[in-house]
């Protein structure tokens, strides 16, 4: 690797880690905390590459790229960021950054980014990105659209790069995750949110609730949530709605489509309750949402916005103690972050003082479950911890001389429990391999130091079968741990 690197980060460790990084890789490297130095290198016409943080104590690093694009047209710029939002992604997209990592990144990660921008053909001229609306940061959705973990940031970028095609979407997942608000986002953010949106459910799918829709969306957005959910003749007009839009004289003012399924819309069409012709108009692009569970780092600080914006409408301000956040972080979440919004609320509103107790934490999940809420792992709250693959939380360590199928007993018995007299939902048998074979191909990688061939072969799979099943599951590789 050949170049020079401006790192702008506010953070000494990670500019000591990436300087220390990129001179061992062979390149030359300025650091600063500044982004008033970062733009003075820059006029200076030093540099081959940036790399800067987005909240910096004087401005903004992605707010700086249209000036660094009109200075130095053919420097490329990776932002990093803590802000894990969907909001970041799509700004640091549209600003036509050369790569946007969320922190805590992976450093081997970054660095073949930093190698593919230093070794890329110069662009010789580059259209300057229009300025963002002030109305897209204060954006606050009914659940905020924020997460670090790699499934979430995988979508948050597969949002961003589909956000103005014109393509439709299906945005599948398990209720509760956000499966609308996302939705509402591809026209809240969109170069179509100064149109119209219209929503469509099953409960109002009439020929003329159709018909409405589409005149109000006219250039906009139509969100049709659940079309399995719509009867035979509802799903035929939203059929000959789609052909008509695509093929009328008014196809240029022609709405998008955006729909929410289930978390395998699939099954839908094989069980016959979604026509597959009306799918496949559906899916031209579909994005995954993962559920709560699987994403457990990010519990904490979902609860922490939940309760400032909780503060922010009028209820009382509150926070989670330590005790109570390892008790929520245990919680297996079976409504997602709608649960978790809910649950917010009531603490915020019933909580008895400043901190949320573990008693009051417990009471809380107690109500929410009908069970009693067993107690936090000795974990610590804002510790590391891996991925929740069991639907019933962060699991305990087995005892010596127990078998694993003990253990994934006890483990299923308790998450029957937690649904009382009812039944768990459909689909158990799939969802519980799923969630299984994901902390089996993680652990085996890990084992492996990220070696797919080694992987593979300890598994005792084909490689092709475990790429395959990697990409399903949205399994990022490295071949190093996360250094920062």
């Amino acid at each position: 690797m050949d170049g020079t690197v401006l790192i702008a980060d506010d953070d000494r460790t990670i500019r000591t880690v990436l300087t220390q990084a990129l001179t061992r890789a062979g390149c030359r490297v300025h650091a600063t905390g500044s982004l008033a130095q970062l733009s003075k290198w820059v006029e200076e016409g030093r540099g081959d590459l940036v790399i800067t943080d987005v909240m910096m104590p004087d401005g903004n690093g992605i707010d700086r790229i249209p000036a660094i694009r009109e200075a130095r047209p053919d420097l490329p710029v990776i932002v990093i960021s803590a802000q894990n939002t969907i909001v970041t992604a799509i700004r640091a997209t549209e600003a036509e950054a050369f790569e946007y990592l969320p922190k805590p990144f992976d450093l081997p990660d970054l660095m073949a980014k930093a190698n593919q921008a230093l070794s890329r053909r110069p662009r010789k001229s580059d259209p300057m990105p229009d300025p963002l609306p002030v109305p897209r940061e204060a954006a606050d959705p009914a659940m905020p659209l924020i997460g670090h973990a790699p499934s979430m940031q995988a979508l948050f970028r597969m949002v961003a790069r589909v956000l103005n095609a014109d393509l439709p979407v299906i945005i599948a997942g398990e209720a509760g995750v956000g499966k609308t608000t996302i939705a509402r986002s591809f026209h809240e953010l969109s170069d179509r949110r100064d149109r119209g949106l219209a929503v469509l459910t099953s409960s109002d799918a009439g020929e003329d609730a159709i018909a409405r829709a589409a005149d109000k969306a006219r250039g906009g957005t139509i969100v049709i949530e659940n079309p399995a959910g719509f009867d035979a003749s509802a799903q035929a007009r939203l059929i000959g709605l789609i052909e008509a839009m695509e093929s009328g004289p008014d196809r240029a003012q022609a709405p998008r489509v955006v729909a929410t399924t289930g978390a395998d819309p699939q099954s839908d069409v094989a069980g016959g309750r979604l026509r597959s012709d009306l799918y496949y108009r559906l899916a031209g692009v579909t994005v995954s949402v993962p559920p709560l569970r699987a994403r457990v780092d990010d519990i904490l600080p979902l609860a922490a916005h939940l309760l400032a914006r909780a503060a922010a409408q009028g209820l009382p301000e509150r926070m989670l103690s330590d005790e109570a956040a390892s008790l929520l972080r245990a919680h297996p979440f079976p409504g997602n972050v709608r649960e978790l919004e809910n649950m917010m609320r009531r603490l915020a509103l019933t909580a008895s003082g400043a901190a949320i107790s573990l008693s009051e934490m417990r009471e809380a999940l107690t109500q929410q479950t009908g069970h009693r809420a067993p107690p936090p792992t000795p974990s610590s709250a804002s510790g590391p911890a891996p991925q929740a693959p069991e639907p019933t939380g962060q699991p305990s360590l087995p005892q010596a001389g127990s078998r694993l199928s003990d253990s994934v007993e006890a483990h299923l018995q308790r998450y029957f429990d937690l649904h009382g007299d009812a039944l768990p939902p459909p689909g158990l048998y799939d969802r519980i391999l799923r969630e299984v074979e994901r902390p089996l191909l993680q652990v085996a990688l890990d084992a492996t130091g990220g070696n797919q061939l080694r992987c593979a072969d300890l598994l005792g799979i084909n490689r092709n079968t475990l790429r395959k099943k990697l990409t399903e599951l949205n399994i990022e590789v490295t071949r190093r741990r996360k250094l920062m």
